[in-house]
């Protein structure tokens, strides 16, 4: 019982503490920018005191990137706790499986093919994102070792996904090929609220299975004789879990591009934060928006007088923090 209430009381505290830098990274993000907001002017504009020009910069410019950040990151983290926590294995995310990759194949067929965006590509891109998912299901149903094959194959997948990209590319034209290519990237630029409201509908609307599968999974790991003996049924946590992944996945991939190393590292930050070998469904969802939102500022004043897409700079911090991760860990399990 001691060590059950250390556990939660470190976990409440690392809680408040990503919180408070959630909020402290929304602050700085909302401030600074062409036309600056001090602290004072901030918080008047935020009540409605504020001159026209400022409540314009800031509820019609910067508050919705960085709202759509903080939602769509943690729309991330949720989905590669998830997968993490269903696999057992620490490499599991969106990216790696090729869940992204597939989303990103229909997407481009929608835009570079049909010629069209809006929800006909939320559609395509989330429909993208559940055959590479039944697939990789299909694949690895029968393997006991940790997920690492069904990691190999959505490698694999992954490549074969950026192959049919890249031949639909340089089957388009040059105006279309520009359009598909800052998609892919990845970029919160010119953010409508519309797209922050469909996709914060589609994290909350979400809510309740993920709480069901925090609850479910621990159970599952204890193997499938054993949680068929308490009454769950492991063929269904394992497809409601990986649905919930792939909606958050594809739907964050329909107005932002696939986002890469976001759903891996926020998990792999959280879990030594708690400490107790939990993976820690909200808090990865907490620092996945923190991480995305960090990346946008970077992406946006890291090199003066350039913007670059967050998707660049989310692939670079990601492939370097694996790397260390990798480094560091010594054979242990990551």
């Amino acid at each position: 019982m001691g060590v059950r209430r250390g556990a939660r009381r470190r976990a409440t505290l690392v809680l408040w503490i990503v919180a408070a830098i959630v909020v402290a990274v929304t602050a700085v993000a909302l401030s600074i920018g062409d036309y600056a907001l001090s602290p004072e002017a901030l918080w008047r504009t935020l009540w409605g005191g504020g001159e026209r020009i400022e409540s314009y910069v800031l509820f019609q410019v910067r508050a919705p990137r960085v709202a759509m950040a903080l939602v769509a990151g943690g729309a991330l983290g949720l989905a590669g706790a998830l997968l993490q926590s269903l696999l057992g294995n620490p490499l599991a995310s969106p990216d790696l499986l090729g869940i992204s990759g597939g989303s990103g194949v229909t997407a481009v067929f929608v835009l570079l093919v049909l010629g069209t965006t809006g929800p006909l590509l939320a559609l395509g891109a989330f429909g993208g994102g559940i055959a590479v998912a039944g697939l990789l299901l299909l694949a690895g149903r029968a393997q006991l070792d940790g997920g690492y094959r069904l990691i190999l194959a959505g490698i694999g997948v992954s490549f074969l996904c950026a192959a049919v990209i890249n031949f639909l590319m340089v089957r388009a034209k040059v105006e279309q090929t520009q359009l598909a290519l800052l998609w892919l990237t990845g970029s919160l630029s010119s953010t409508p609220w519309w797209q922050v409201v469909t996709v914060a509908a589609v994290v909350l609307a979400s809510i309740p299975a993920v709480v069901l599968c925090a609850r479910w999974l621990p159970i599952v790991q204890l193997g499938p004789s054993t949680a068929s003996g308490l009454g769950v049924r492991p063929g269904v946590v394992r497809v409601t879990t990986v649905t919930v992944a792939v909606l958050l996945t594809s739907v964050t991939c329909a107005f932002l591009g696939p986002i890469s190393f976001v759903a891996l590292c926020a998990p792999a930050i959280a879990r030594p934060l708690l400490g107790h070998g939990a993976i820690g469904i909200g808090t990865s969802a907490l620092i996945g928006g923190a991480l995305l939102a960090v990346a946008d500022l970077i992406a946006q004043f890291g090199i003066p007088g350039l913007q670059v897409p967050v998707g660049v700079v989310t692939g670079a911090l990601g492939a370097v923090f694996l790397l260390c991760l990798l480094a560091t860990s010594k054979g242990r399990h990551l």
